[in-house]
């Protein structure tokens, strides 16, 4: 090779070489900035998320106004959502596909643990709302246990969420009950619709509501709207107080009372007639669709009926042998079916004579309680709670005692409401009295759900929300720790939990059975009697409310099973670093979420607890 063609050669080299070297520069310079552009939006991602949620929770509280209320957040007591309107319903779906929309383009991966948890939460939520709209439940738009109506009548007591210390709450009261005229006609309206297409509610369902409806139009003081009517704070003086009287006054007389009454007569003269005979919704169009979305919505699994029914033979099976073994520890001679009626006519079990013992024997197990908490959890609420007899107008309809949420400001207690129709007839017993406070109060509801509304490191709208498999699934987990708790000390006390246990899983056969067509409501009722201690007519009235509620008697027993099995399988993970007290600590501590959810984040517990042993180990 001559020299020209060398140097050629080198000077080529040269260039080549720098050339790469550049090449090479700008390909760094690329990645570096493409890794940093991916880092920022990996880090854009959260904050998208906490924008996403504070706007749902906004919007959700503007479509919602009386969750608002009971929430403590008082800037929308002035409204009455027509939440079963066509044009609310349109309107939801909308909202719920918008934010659908959102959280689809935030990468999940991107998140914490606990963001992560609130995505999936709010997904589901979202889906869950939007499934709502394919099965016309504004058909079916109230029942004797649950409605609007029911709970206008629980805020016009003046003991609820709906405050009334000045004239600017007595004028938002004054506005919301003018709007509940739209939504009573929308109510008969659509329940017209339904009654087309035979969409229509069980006979004696319709019947409980009639006198219900009767009562809250009475136009007399005994009416629980004139409570504050005749209770005006002396805040409200001089020419205001007057202007309230008459406004108030004027709203009930005109527009509430009729309202009401107009209800109870179309009930009567028109839906009454056209009600089915079926008890469950089986027996109607769309029925079974209907149930499989009830089921999902409070069970939070994709559970078919048929586990579920079977799910509940197999634990009424084996609770009854626990109960036997029971019977045998008190010495009694003769059958179980013996023993259940000599529980259920006791006069040592029915020790009361006014409501006042009744509410002392709930004070007295919460003194209990207390002071073994500490050796099952290391958080502990800060909400005030209260034992309250409940509201006579709900009384005679109501099943058992039951917790009332408090506001998220404080302002308002958790409350343990406690029906005493007749304090003579309340059995300590078939009641199951210490296992029933452990449930709806402490460690049960007022407990996870004080922690859950406390938690300022949730969202906002997670603070809020309830998930029934979760919620009652942790209330029927609580009992079985009664006996850590310094309750069932005698055989009768336990034999009331699990009284109330096999209640639990006899509700998976009944709530099933009524609504999947296996069973009438007088089999339902025969069942209950034959497999526990209960009273024919509280029998009838639970059937009823499975009739009125369908798949929500389902939560509890699947929620509580599903806790127990994310227990054990949490327990033989961890083996001797298992600690039951940290469980529980970490279930309660990211708030109320499906059972899906709830597991992938009890595995991601497990793993922490696992890196926390080993550090402190080394």
């Amino acid at each position: 090779m001559d020299g020209k063609n060398t140097l050629e050669l080198t000077h080529m080299q040269n260039q080549s070489t720098i050339s790469i070297k550049v090449a090479q520069l700008i390909f760094s310079l690329v990645l570096t900035y493409w890794g940093s552009a991916m880092a920022a939006f990996a880090q854009s991602d959260p904050i998208k998320l906490k924008g996403i949620f504070k706007e749902y929770q906004e919007d959700n509280l503007k479509l919602h106004p009386i969750n608002a209320t009971f929430s403590g957040d008082h800037r929308y007591d002035g409204e009455l959502a027509n939440d079963i309107s066509q044009a609310f319903i349109k309107t939801s779906v909308n909202v719920d596909r918008k934010y659908l929309r959102r959280l689809q383009s935030i990468k999940r991966e991107h998140l914490s643990i606990a963001d992560q948890i609130s995505y999936d939460v709010l997904k589901q939520i979202l889906q869950t709302d939007m499934d709502a709209a394919n099965h016309h439940l504004e058909y079916l738009p109230i029942n004797q246990f649950s409605s609007i109506p029911l709970l206008i009548g629980q805020l016009g007591s003046g003991q609820s969420a709906q405050p009334f210390r000045n004239l600017k709450d007595y004028e938002n009261w004054i506005k919301r009950i003018s709007a509940f005229e739209l939504w009573a006609d929308t109510a008969i309206a659509n329940m017209r619709k339904g009654m087309a297409s035979g969409v229509v509610l069980p006979k004696i369902l319709v019947k409980r509501m009639i006198p219900q409806m009767e009562d809250l139009g009475k136009n007399d003081t005994s009416n629980v709207f004139f409570g504050p009517l005749n209770r005006i704070p002396s805040a409200i003086s001089g020419e205001a107080r007057k202007q309230v009287q008459h406004k108030l006054s004027k709203a009930l007389d005109m527009v509430l009372l009729p309202a009401y009454q107009r209800m109870a007569l179309f009930l009567k003269n028109e839906y009454l007639p056209a009600a089915t005979d079926s008890a469950g919704l089986s027996g109607i169009p769309g029925g079974p669709a209907m149930y499989r979305y009830y089921i999902q919505l409070f069970t939070t699994t994709n559970k078919t009926p048929d586990q579920i029914y079977d799910l509940g033979l197999k634990e009424v099976a084996r609770i009854k042998l626990q109960m036997e073994a029971i019977k045998n520890k008190t010495g009694f001679q003769g059958s179980m079916q013996d023993f259940n009626q000599f529980l259920k006519t006791d006069p040592r079990f029915m020790p009361f004579k006014n409501a006042e013992e009744v509410l002392q024997a709930y004070r007295n197990v919460y003194q209990t309680v207390k002071p073994h908490l500490s050796e099952l959890f290391s958080i502990f609420p800060k909400s005030k709670f209260e034992i309250r007899r409940v509201e006579a107008f709900r009384e005679a309809s109501q099943n058992g005692p039951s917790y009332a949420i408090g506001s998220l400001d404080g302002s308002r207690p958790g409350i343990f409401y406690v029906p005493v129709p007749d304090a003579t007839k309340i059995n300590m017993v078939t009641l199951g009295l210490e296992a029933t406070f452990i449930h709806e109060a402490i460690p049960g509801h007022h407990y996870q759900i004080s922690l859950q509304q406390e938690n300022t490191s949730l969202p906002a709208f997670r603070r809020q929300i309830s998930f029934s498999a979760f919620t009652e699934g942790w209330g029927l987990y609580t009992e079985s720790l009664g006996k850590q708790l310094g309750c069932y000390t005698d055989p009768y006390q336990e034999m009331g939990a699990l009284n109330n246990e096999l209640l639990r899983a006899i509700r998976l056969v009944a709530d099933v059975g009524l609504h999947a067509g296996k069973m009438s409501k007088e089999q339902v009722i025969d069942y209950m009697l034959a497999n526990q201690s209960i009273s024919f007519a509280d029998a009838t009235s639970a059937t009823e409310r499975y009739m009125a509620m369908p798949g929500q008697a389902l939560s509890y027993k699947v929620g509580e099973l599903e806790m127990v099995r994310i227990r054990e399988k949490c327990k033989a993970r961890l083996g001797k670093q298992f600690k039951l007290l940290r469980f529980h600590d970490a279930l309660l501590s990211q708030g109320d979420m499906p059972l899906t959810v709830l597991e992938q984040y009890m595995d991601t517990w497990v793993k922490s607890e696992k890196a926390r042993t080993a550090l402190k180990h080394k």
